[in-house]
């Protein structure tokens, strides 16, 4: 049994909260879990000092997501540390999961620290910010203030306060010790620096308390691995030239597509997307194909606008269907398609919805990281079973990096040093 447990609610949280520990040399598998499957075993983890799972309950209702952590927690034995990863914008079911993998592990507290300073998420007095803005004036659709989105547990909540972090590791493992002594509690963390989150992470494990760790990727690189034994794989390539599949329709990954080449881009047609996933899908590979043979790499997305997202929103009232789910279908089929038929040097995956649809095309379901990443929060991986075992991946968030994102990690799977 590994070491560790992460649980997260979507795909390229589980890599870049596993990348956290792989970067550190330990070895860390990612695996996607379906979580209406009646499956009572755990995936394989015998080779893996961390263990992450996508239990995919981002967009789930309350309740089932909540049901999803327990029933993960309950199909085996609980390992020496869990770690509840949680959206760095705090999207999703937040205080549903941690509240049920807090009853899950009879832990005494869950410490809560999502700040991820790498990418832009801190956390200041209470208030979760991206790159300094509140997450309600950036776009994100959840509110800011983490201790007022904690008092829907049902558990009672504190805070850790940024004074008392910078006092260090002793005096948050006092603080720490003097809670949940008589029932469990939720502590909110102040983070700035990441070594505020290793005072953090240094002081729950000297607290004398059963802990609940909860974060995002920034958490995960200042935790301790017991009984480390193996390391990372390393990538080893063997098809030519990097494939792009991008669904995040994200304002940040709009940006990034402008600064692709025109000629190295493909862009679903929204209303076929949503009509017909597979033949989309299948028309795309094609086109992919094509300009691989001419450039060496491509990049194809769902959209280059909001003018697309309205586009595949209105074919969807249409057909009586759901969009988000049509398309992450088509873009899945085009990157199974265009990897059988040329083996590229390595994936890019961006939007955890995209990366899972993908993978299930390509009957993958585990990577093992590699400890590498283009830059904090998008990291390297290796794809471990079906068709394309052995390819490298690289995922990333849609809110995560700059302008050159895109082209970066491209250069990145190509192992080449200098942009286009």
């Amino acid at each position: 049994m590994s070491s560790v447990l992460v649980l997260a609610d979507d795909f390229t949280g589980a890599m870049d909260t596993g990348h956290g520990f792989a970067a550190r040399g330990c070895a860390v598998r990612v695996v996607v879990t379906d979580p209406k499957s009646d499956d009572t075993d755990r995936p394989s983890s015998s080779d893996a000092d961390v263990l992450a799972v996508d239990l995919d309950s981002r967009d789930l209702e309350p309740e089932a997501a909540a049901a999803a952590v327990s029933s993960f927690l309950e199909r085996g034995p609980v390992p020496e540390v869990v770690y509840k990863k949680v959206d760095s914008t705090l999207r999703g079911n937040v205080v549903r999961e941690v509240d049920a993998a807090l009853e899950a592990t009879g832990a005494e507290l869950a410490v809560v620290a999502p700040a991820f300073p790498g990418t832009g998420r801190v956390t200041v007095n209470g208030r979760h910010l991206v790159e300094g803005r509140p997450l309600e004036d950036a776009g994100y659709g959840t509110d800011s203030d983490l201790p007022a989105l904690f008092e829907r547990s049902e558990y009672d909540v504190t805070t850790l306060s940024l004074e008392t972090i910078l006092e260090g590791t002793d005096a948050v493992a006092s603080t720490l010790a003097n809670r949940g002594r008589d029932s469990p509690e939720i502590v909110v963390c102040d983070a700035v620096h990441d070594r505020h989150l290793e005072a953090i992470a240094a002081g729950a494990r000297r607290c004398d308390r059963e802990v609940l760790s909860v974060g995002s990727g920034g958490l995960a690189s200042a935790m301790s691995v017991p009984n480390a034994s193996r390391s990372p794989p390393e990538a080893t390539p063997e098809g030519e030239g990097a494939l792009g599949i991008v669904g995040s329709v994200n304002e940040r990954t709009l940006e990034q597509l402008e600064a692709v080449p025109d000629d190295r881009l493909v862009e679903l047609d929204p209303a076929t997307a949503v009509a017909n996933p597979r033949e989309a899908g299948r028309e795309a590979a094609t086109e992919l194909e094509s300009i691989r043979r001419k450039h060496g790499r491509a990049v194809l997305t769902g959209a280059t606008s909001r003018v697309d997202v309205d586009r595949a929103s209105e074919a969807a009232v249409e057909h009586g269907v759901d969009a988000g789910p049509r398309v992450a279908q088509a873009l899945g089929v085009a990157a199974a398609n265009a990897t059988e038929t040329d083996p590229p040097a390595g994936l890019l995956l961006t939007g955890g919805a995209i990366a899972r649809a993908a993978l299930e095309e390509l009957s993958a379901s585990a990577i093992a990281l590699t400890g590498e990443a283009v830059v904090d929060g998008i990291p390297e991986g290796v794809i471990e079973d079906g068709p394309a075992a052995g390819t490298p991946i690289v995922t990333k968030a849609g809110g995560f990096g700059d302008r050159r994102s895109i082209v970066n990690c491209l250069n990145f799977l190509d192992r080449v040093d200098e942009p286009e």
